[in-house]
C-alpha cells in the first residue's frame, strides 16, 4: 500500500480496493476523516484517468499563473517552435560582465 501524507491530506494507493476501504475505516475510527474520492488534484497537478491509465498535467495551474501574471487583455497564441526542438549551443564570446 502506498501512502502519501502532506499536512492534512492523505493519498492512498493500492491495487486491492478492499484493503484501501479497510484502511480508510481504520483511519476514520482513529481520526475524523473525510473521503474525497478518487484523486483529482495534488500539488497543483491534475490527475486525469482514461483507459490507458492516469495522466498528470498542470494545465489548470498554468492557466492560473497566466491569469495572475499576464497583462490585461493578453491572449494565448500558438507557439511557432516544432515539438522536441533541440536548441543549438551558443558559440559566441561570453559577456565580460554578465551582471
Amino acid at each position: 500500500m502506498e501512502l502519501l501524507v502532506d499536512v492534512d491530506d492523505i493519498v492512498l494507493a493500492h491495487n486491492d480496493s478492499k484493503l484501501c476501504v479497510d484502511f480508510k475505516v481504520y483511519l476514520d475510527n482513529c481520526f475524523d476523516i473525510k473521503d474525497l474520492g478518487r484523486l483529482k488534484y495534488l500539488f497543483a497537478i491534475e490527475v486525469v484517468r482514461n483507459s490507458q491509465g492516469p495522466f498528470l498535467c498542470q494545465y489548470k495551474y498554468v492557466l492560473e499563473i497566466i491569469d495572475e501574471c499576464a497583462p490585461l487583455g493578453s491572449k494565448p497564441v500558438d507557439f511557432s517552435i516544432e515539438k522536441n526542438h533541440e536548441l543549438a549551443l551558443a558559440l559566441g564570446k561570453p559577456l565580460s560582465n554578465p551582471t
